[in-house]
């Protein structure tokens, strides 16, 4: 059954410590992501979302949960768990466990959970973007009133399929917002040095589609101009391409120490001033929504609930070594004669 968040009562105390929760978990479960890498538990790779929480909170909360599609890269735990994923399954995976989304077989980079309408998880940067205009593509060509969040990070914009996808979408009108992650780098490289036009949502005029820049670091501002964009997008069956200003607090992947080399320490403190979750905490206190003790707890709870996770996830065996061959040809059997 397809559920939408009530917006009109974005203000209902239940409401907010929802949202709330949300930005918390996606916190203590990416900090644990960090420590299993360095653990060398992690089965392969992995990206976190620390520092743009309020991103995939804020969008996330705006569409109809089992009904619309989303899609993204390979930084790609956030939206699962929002969309109400296991979060077990979701830490197996990112282990190589057998009681993982996929088994174990396809890790952090390749989350997928189709029962709540997340189709990934792309390790090809940019090249996940075609998907996601076909799945906008097939809910249109249905009559459907879907509409696809397509996630990508600010180095995938430059990529030549995502101006050929702009294109088609544009082109067929399909009900798809494209929402560029610009979180300032693209792996180790500053936005000045990668791109010819830093302001990203421009890449959406030459083929006359809707294009705007957006702030993803204030959870109330986010919900506002997603809410607005979502509603735009499912009435009109347009597309829409939206660049969300935000910032990672972490490395670009989890052996990205040395930041160094592309950001000073005074500049990531800086950026810090801005903390998603620091943000929606002074809110909740100065409405009175919540206290100071209320998330203090809460954020203790989920805490504690993380560890909980992992040490589940890490008795979930490893899958066995025959498990290499399968999923990997058909099992179709041949038709005589062929």
């Amino acid at each position: 059954m397809a559920k939408q968040a009530n917006l009109e009562n974005t203000e209902q105390p239940a409401h907010m410590e929802t949202l709330y929760r949300q930005m918390v978990q996606i916190r203590h479960f990416e900090n644990k992501c960090n420590q299993v890498y360095r653990m060398g538990k992690a089965g392969g790779y992995l990206h976190v979302y620390i520092g743009m929480e309020a991103t995939a909170v804020g969008w996330l909360n705006c569409i109809k949960h089992g009904w619309d599609y989303v899609i993204t890269a390979y930084r790609d735990h956030a939206q699962p768990l929002i969309l109400g994923s296991d979060p077990m399954k979701l830490m197996a995976e990112i282990m190589g466990r057998q009681d993982g989304y996929s088994n174990g077989k396809g890790g952090s980079m390749h989350i997928y959970d189709i029962e709540r309408g997340f189709f990934g998880g792309w390790g090809i940067v940019g090249g996940h973007t075609p998907i996601g205009a076909g799945l906008a593509f097939g809910s249109k060509y249905k009559g459907e009133d879907r509409v696809t969040l397509n996630f990508l990070g600010d180095g995938a914009a430059n990529a030549g399929v995502f101006f050929e996808t702009l294109n088609m979408a544009a082109l067929w009108d399909l009900p798809c917002i494209f929402i560029i992650e610009n979180n300032e780098f693209a792996m180790g490289t500053r936005i000045e040095y990668h791109a010819a036009d830093t302001e990203l949502h421009k890449r959406g005029f030459p083929f006359g589609m809707k294009h705007e820049r957006v702030d993803g670091m204030d959870l109330v501002q986010v919900m506002k101009d997603a809410k607005r964009i979502v509603d735009y997008v499912r009435k009109e069956q347009k597309p829409y391409l939206v660049e969300v200003m935000n910032y990672r607090f972490a490395g670009h992947g989890a052996a990205d120490n040395d930041q160094s080399l592309y950001r000073t320490p005074e500049e990531l403190e800086h950026a810090k001033l801005r903390d998603p979750i620091k943000l929606f905490e002074k809110y909740l206190l100065d409405n009175n929504l919540m206290t100071q003790e209320k998330m203090e707890a809460i954020d203790n709870e989920i805490e504690q609930d993380i560890e909980r996770i992992y040490e589940e996830a890490d008795a979930s065996p490893h899958p066995p070594i025959e498990d290499v061959y399968s999923h990997v040809y058909t099992d179709m059997e041949p038709e005589m004669g062929h």
